[in-house]
């Protein structure tokens, strides 16, 4: 595999961790700027919904550019939406820092591009796997990490950290990236000709669904959890960095699955685990080794599932992949968001412990998609390199 691509996963562990550190401390973040949780809690969405809207625009803005320099923007965005947050005396400011680190989520898509068209198609899965591996680690390490520093230490902390750890992943770009890599031609025309493949938008709408039944109770994965099995907080981020973990495992095995049985026979199996997992989480109350193999299952699932739907969408047309894994990130935020706002309006009336039964029918909806689906021609097997 090309050694670039381990430096693209450390970008992503750079970023999923800077992304999400906030949804850890959000106690102190409302404390110290004068706000509730709740509003707090806006920051969260802020990124999502910056990373859903402006990462396309920007990919498509600079469809005529390097991608070097391409990648260069989008670590100056993410560097600089660090800063400003790390510096935000108010509710305000720090919103408009986590808008520019949602433009600066633009780097994960050209990176999984650049990671399709580096190596053969029979590789795909597994260049993206390495690719989207620190976004899982992410969830393992950085996450608890950067929660402990900012009860620790105050929430500017590990902002802080975040921030120049972005400035640094910034500079190796730019000495680590060759200034000869070539556009990657996204347009509107060339979009709207691949948007009207039904099979694109299927990947699109399919990641919309399972990211709204994950999130229908991993945006409240905390009180789920206490709720089940009640449990100290050490204990608690011990279950969430074996979440983590599992994520990790299953980022990897998303990749060799894709590549050795083919995106839609690895996507089908991983939801169909995951929607199972989903409806037997509520029935492990009380049980906790129950609930842990459960997550962890949920987990290799899940995480799984990025490799092969990537692999798939950039197969369909790969002159257009930058744009189109671009506004596959959207709909993943989109889905996060959906999740968080479908399960808490039914908090109320089903309890944090059974969210897993509102999540479930979106991972079958997502199966359904698959009817219409059907799996190229095989790709010629291609040895793995030494």
């Amino acid at each position: 595999m090309p050694r670039i691509l381990y430096f693209f996963a450390l970008c992503n562990l750079v970023i999923g961790s800077s992304a999400f550190v906030l949804g850890g401390i959000l106690q102190p973040v409302g404390a110290a700027l004068g706000i509730s949780v709740a509003a707090a809690g806006q920051v969260m969405t802020a990124y999502a919904v910056a990373t859903a809207v402006l990462a396309p625009v920007l990919i498509i803005l600079t469809a005529k550019w390097s991608r070097k320099r391409a990648i260069q923007l989008a670590l100056g965005f993410f560097t600089l939406g660090g800063l400003v947050s790390a510096l935000a005396p108010d509710l305000t400011t720090l919103l408009l820092g986590r808008v520019l680190m949602g433009a600066g989520a633009m780097f994960s898509a050209a990176a999984s591009a650049l990671a399709v068209s580096m190596v053969p198609p029979a590789l795909r899965g597994r260049a993206l796997s390495i690719t989207f591996l620190g976004m899982s680690i992410s969830y393992a390490v950085g996450l608890p990490m950067g929660a402990w520093l900012g009860l620790e230490y105050g929430w500017r902390v590990p902002v802080w950290l975040s921030a120049g750890a972005s400035l640094a992943v910034l500079l190796a770009a730019s000495w680590l990236i060759p200034a000869s890599m070539a556009s990657a031609g996204s347009s509107f025309a060339g979009f709207r000709a691949a948007a009207r493949q039904g099979a694109v938008l299927r990947v699109w709408l399919r990641t919309l669904l399972f990211f709204i039944a994950i999130f229908s109770v991993f945006a409240y994965v905390g009180p789920v959890l206490l709720t089940l099995n009640p449990m100290s907080s050490t204990q608690l981020s011990v279950t969430l960095a074996v979440f983590g973990l599992a994520g990790v495992a299953g980022t990897l095995v998303g990749g060799w699955a894709n590549d050795r049985f083919g995106a839609l026979k690895t996507i089908l199996v991983q939801l169909a685990v995951l929607t199972s997992t989903m409806c037997l989480l509520p029935l492990t109350a009380g049980n906790v080794p129950a609930t842990l193999a459960t997550l962890v299952a949920w987990g290799i699932a899940g995480f799984g599932l990025m490799a092969p739907q990537q692999s798939r969408l950039a197969s369909l047309s790969p002159a257009q992949a930058p744009l189109l894994l671009s506004l596959n990130g959207s709909m993943l935020y989109i889905g996060t968001a959906l999740g968080a706002v479908i399960s808490g309006a039914l908090i109320d009336s089903v309890g944090f412990a059974h969210l897993g039964w509102v999540g479930a029918p979106f991972g079958l909806l997502a199966i359904l998609t698959l009817v219409f689906d059907r799996a190229p021609a095989a790709c010629p097997a291609v040895p793995n390199p030494s």
